[in-house]
């Protein structure tokens, strides 16, 4: 009798036997509960986790509002001030190779290229301080002196940009200045050649290239200075 206990007792493999109708009924119920209740929070999950992925990559690729002043975009930037300027190769080439720590807006730009000119100019003013040339020595002061104004208005530029924290660099009043200084200071150039040109120096080609390259930069200036109100409103900016 013990042995045939053991062997009924092996041979139970479900425990739903020992249940009765209505319990089976109802354990199975739950487990179909359990079933769409795990399905459904799986379901959800998933729906979930693609519509953050759709956010995510919406707001990864949808373009800025303002695409210019982003620090990602600063050659972009000066490229676009730039391209509005009688020699926008040099200009990018000489204003992106400088340290730019800020997000550059057009005011910035200029100010960078007021450095550039005031760089080139100095030099040259050296070279015709250290040139040898007898015949054209008179001359070649006059053209140092021409080149000493044309530096202090270019600083006076500089630094009439120099303002305090969320002041603007540029209201129209200071604007229609910097363009009338740069404007001399390109004329003081002039004035030089013409000079030489009457004392009939000749000039060494270094010389030469050198006051061509000074007076591009300062028409680059010059040009930004006299486009500024478009430009800032390319960037969304505005001059006071």
């Amino acid at each position: 009798m013990e042995s045939l206990k053991f062997f009924k007792g092996y041979g139970k493999v479900n425990p739903l036997e020992d249940q009765s109708p209505h319990q089976q009924e109802s354990t199975a119920s739950k487990r179909r509960i359990l079933i769409i209740s795990v399905s459904s929070i799986l379901f959800f999950t998933l729906i979930l986790g693609l519509a953050l992925a759709a956010l995510i990559h919406e707001s990864n690729t949808e373009p800025d509002e303002f695409p210019y002043l982003s620090s990602s975009n600063s050659a972009e930037s000066i490229k676009t001030v730039c391209d509005m300027t009688l020699y926008p190769s040099s200009c990018f080439t000489s204003i992106s190779s400088l340290n730019i720590s800020t997000k550059p807006d057009p005011e910035v730009i200029f100010k960078l290229s007021l450095k550039v000119s005031i760089t080139e100019l100095k030099y040259l003013s050296s070279l015709f301080t250290s040139s040898h040339d007898v015949n054209s020595q008179a001359a070649m002061r006059d053209c140092v002196s021409l080149f000493d104004d044309s530096l202090g208005k270019l600083n006076d530029s500089l630094l009439a940009m120099e303002v305090g924290p969320g002041e603007k660099m540029l209201t129209l009043e200071k604007a229609n200045d910097i363009r009338t200084w740069i404007s001399a200071a390109m004329t003081d150039q002039d004035t030089c050649i013409d000079g030489l040109e009457e004392m009939e120096s000749v000039l060494p080609d270094e010389i030469k290239a050198k006051v061509e390259r000074s007076k591009d930069f300062l028409s680059i200036s010059l040009a930004i200075i006299a486009k500024m109100e478009a430009l800032l409103k390319k960037f969304d900016l505005e001059m006071h």
